[in-house]
C-alpha cells in the first residue's frame, strides 16, 4: 500500500486524520497511546504546540492512558521540560520521565547496550511529535542528519550524554526504532519552521501540520519542505536499506498542498 502524508491547516487535525482512513486500529480501550514529544530547552519553544498536541489526544478519544514523554537531558529533567504542555495534562494524559523508569529492557544501540522504558513497547500505541527545521546553509551531511521525526527518538536514551551518539546517528536511531517495533503513527508541526543558527535563526509560520503512519513518509516529506533531498540525507537512506518504510516523495502520496509552505520556507532561508 502506497504511503501517504496528508498536508492541513494546523488547526485541521481531525481532518488529516480522516484522509488517512483514520485511527480504528489505533484508537482503542486496551492499547496505552505513548507520544514522544521533542523538546530541549523549553526556552526556545521549538517543539509542538500545546494545541497540537491537544488535537492529537482529543483523536485518540477511545484511549484510556496517554502518556506525554521525555527523558532527563543536558537541558534540564524530562519533567521539567515537559511542563510546556501543562494545559493538556488531565486524569487521562500524564507527563512520564523515560529516565526515571526502573522497568526496562535492554537493546543493542550502534554496539552499546541501552536500556528502554517498558512504555515504548508494542501493544502501546507510538507516536512522535516535532517541528521542522534546518540549520544552516550548507550540505553538510550531519546536519542533514537532524531531521525532526525520526531525530526524536534520540530521546528514548535516558541517560543525558545523548550526544556520543552523534557520529553514528543514522544506527542508533534506526537501531532504536526497530527495538520498540517502529512508529505508529508521525505528526510533524509546521505551525512554526525554525530556520538557521543562533544569530542568523529566523522563524516561518507556514500554519501547516503533516501527519502519516509512514514516519519515514512523513519525515521525507518534512525534508522536502525545508529543502533537503531526502535521498542524500544518510538515516532515510539507512532506513530504505533495512525496508522501514518510504523515503521518496515521488512514491509518497501527498493529500494537500506542499509547494505553498515549501515556497514560503526556501524564501526565508535564501534571505538568511
Amino acid at each position: 500500500m502506497k504511503s501517504k502524508v496528508a498536508i492541513v491547516n494546523k488547526d485541521s487535525f481531525a481532518q488529516a486524520i480522516e484522509q488517512l482512513g483514520g485511527l480504528e486500529e489505533l484508537n482503542t480501550p486496551n492499547r496505552k497511546v505513548v507520544i514522544k514529544v521533542g523538546i530541549y530547552n523549553p526556552e526556545t519553544k521549538i517543539c509542538t504546540t500545546p494545541k497540537t498536541l491537544e488535537a492529537m489526544i482529543e483523536a485518540f478519544d477511545k484511549t484510556t492512558d496517554i502518556l506525554v514523554v521525555e527523558s532527563d537531558s543536558g537541558a534540564g529533567p524530562g519533567l521539567k521540560r515537559l511542563e510546556i504542555w501543562n494545559e493538556c495534562y488531565s486524569g487521562k494524559v500524564v507527563p512520564f520521565n523515560l529516565s526515571d523508569d526502573p522497568d526496562t529492557k535492554e537493546f543493542d544501540v550502534a554496539g552499546e547496550s541501552v536500556p528502554l522504558s517498558h512504555v515504548l513497547f508494542k501493544p502501546n500505541i507510538l507516536v512522535s511529535t516535532h517541528v521542522p527545521r534546518r540549520y544552516e546553509n550548507t550540505g553538510d551531511e550531519d546536519l542533514m542528519n537532524l531531521g525532526s521525526i525520526i531525530k526524536n527518538l534520540l530521546g528514548l536514551v535516558p541517560d543525558v550524554k545523548k550526544f556520543r551518539f552523534h557520529n553514528r546517528l543514522p544506527k542508533a536511531l534506526l537501531d532504536m526504532y526497530e527495538a520498540v517495533g517502529g512508529l505508529n503513527l508521525a505528526v510533524l508541526d509546521g505551525t512554526k519552521v525554525y530556520l538557521g543558527k543562533e544569530e542568523r535563526r529566523t522563524i516561518v509560520t507556514p500554519e501547516v501540520l503533516l501527519v502519516g503512519k509512514d514516519a519515514f513518509a512523513v519525515e521525507a516529506v518534512g525534508a522536502y519542505m525545508v529543502g533537503f533531498d531526502p535521498l542524500e540525507m544518510p538515516v532515510l537512506l539507512e532506513a530504505q536499506k533495512r525496508g522501514l518504510g518510504e523515503i521518496n516523495p515521488k512514491k509518497i502520496e501527498i493529500i494537500g498542498d506542499l509547494e505553498t509552505p515549501k515556497k514560503m520556507v526556501l524564501q526565508a532561508f535564501a534571505e538568511l
